[in-house]
């Protein structure tokens, strides 16, 4: 490990993987350090992400893709369920990873564009000169080593350390952190091109429970639930058990996994005076789904090539940064995330029988013939009683 690097990048995941490799690309000496004696372990992902996001990145390979899926069902608490196309379920809809795999290609990638990797690696604090940030201190191989750099870009999940010991608020609410756990069940009965989602206050409050095919018999069967909902006896791991009890009771589990994921709007601000805060860590996950492996990787790259640009005019000044926070906020992306929070918060209110109402309405149309908009005035004229909740989501879609 050098001394001093163009780039730091803090976390080994997609996001840091894009921003490694980008760096390289571009001409930049880049460093990726990772905490986790591996890549891409444990995952703490339901795996999913569209073809079209995937693509704009890296061509699919058969290796790191356990299953493609081509459409979404969705299930309300009563049992009724709709099964949405693929062309109308978008980033439901794809593929399943096996980020085991795919995380250590991207950052193998970025190893051979030029970027040096170093796992088991920890970044313990910032280097901070006159308010800047100027590298960080990392625990590597038994001992703290001081590595300079003129950028420093956190890419390291929803922990977000790094961030916050430069001084950016990093605090995601309760009622907007979702509690997750997830097994991989095996040897279970399922469609293996078909994603499914569980709504209902009773056995996931305020989040979904979520089955993503990895095989013919086998999948992520996963759990999200609102943060202020979890207590004891009714946390997210006793409320997916309850679930896999009933619908998968002979199902076999060969990995358990739980965490959290931010459901809330990104950061105010993702740059600093020396550093540039990507994916989770921005807290750039959907809120809707919680996916954020496409959105990692967006800002990843856009990071780095933000950062090549300044280095080069020796200007890494937040003002200097700032098309960065810019340019992702002002994309595709940074306004898909702002309208899905505010579906969110709008879903997130809905009892069960209004999401039964919902549901029913949507499942007896053909889908194949409406768009977005169309269907939520579909579904308003179907359900006058809920003409409010409707309204609102209408206004967000248009």
């Amino acid at each position: 490990m050098k001394r001093r690097y163009d780039v730091l990048v803090v976390g080994g995941g997609p996001g840091g993987a894009l921003a490694a490799r980008t760096a390289a690309e571009k001409g930049l000496s880049a460093c990726l350090i990772e905490k986790r004696p591996a890549i891409g372990v444990p995952v703490r992902c339901a795996e999913g992400i569209g073809k079209e996001a995937l693509k704009e990145f890296i061509e699919p390979d058969d290796r790191w893709i356990s299953a493609e899926v081509h459409g979404a069902q969705i299930v309300a608490p009563d049992g009724t369920s709709m099964t949405v196309e693929q062309k109308m379920a978008g980033s439901k809809v794809g593929y399943i990873l096996d980020r085991k795999i795919f995380d250590r290609e991207l950052v193998w990638q970025a190893a051979a564009a030029g970027a040096d990797v170093f796992v088991k690696t920890r970044a313990v604090a910032p280097i901070m000169e006159d308010g800047r940030v100027r590298g960080a201190t990392v625990a590597f191989c038994g001992e703290d080593r001081k590595v300079a750099a003129d950028l420093v870009i956190a890419a390291d999940g929803i922990e977000s350390k790094f961030a916050r010991w430069c001084g950016l608020d990093t605090t995601v609410p309760m009622r907007e952190l979702m509690s997750c756990a997830q097994y991989v069940l095996t040897d279970i009965d399922i469609d293996p091109h078909l994603t499914v989602f569980y709504f209902g206050n009773r056995i996931a409050p305020e989040g979904y429970i979520w089955v993503f095919p990895k095989g013919e018999r086998t999948a992520n069967v996963g759990i999200g639930i609102s943060g202020r909902k979890s207590k004891d006896g009714h946390r997210a791991r006793h409320l997916l058990d309850r679930f896999i009890a009933d619908r998968f009771p002979r199902g076999k589990m060969v990995e358990c996994i739980v965490g959290g994921v931010s459901v809330c709007r990104p950061l105010p601000c993702t740059v600093a005076d020396g550093l540039i805060v990507v994916g989770d860590a921005a807290r750039l996950a959907d809120p809707m789904t919680g996916g954020g492996i496409a959105n990692a990787m967006i800002t990843g790259r856009l990071a780095a090539e933000v950062a090549a640009g300044c280095i080069s005019k020796g200007d890494v000044s937040r003002d200097a940064l700032m098309p960065y926070d810019d340019g992702w906020r002002l994309s595709r992306m940074g306004k898909s995330l702002e309208k899905n929070y505010r579906i969110k918060e709008i879903f997130i209110t809905l009892d069960d029988a209004k999401l039964n109402a919902l549901i029913q309405s949507a499942s007896r149309l053909d889908l194949k013939d409406f768009s977005v908009l169309t269907l939520v005035r579909e579904l308003i004229q179907r359900n006058p009683k809920m003409l409010l909740e409707l309204k609102s989501l209408y206004s967000v879609l248009k």
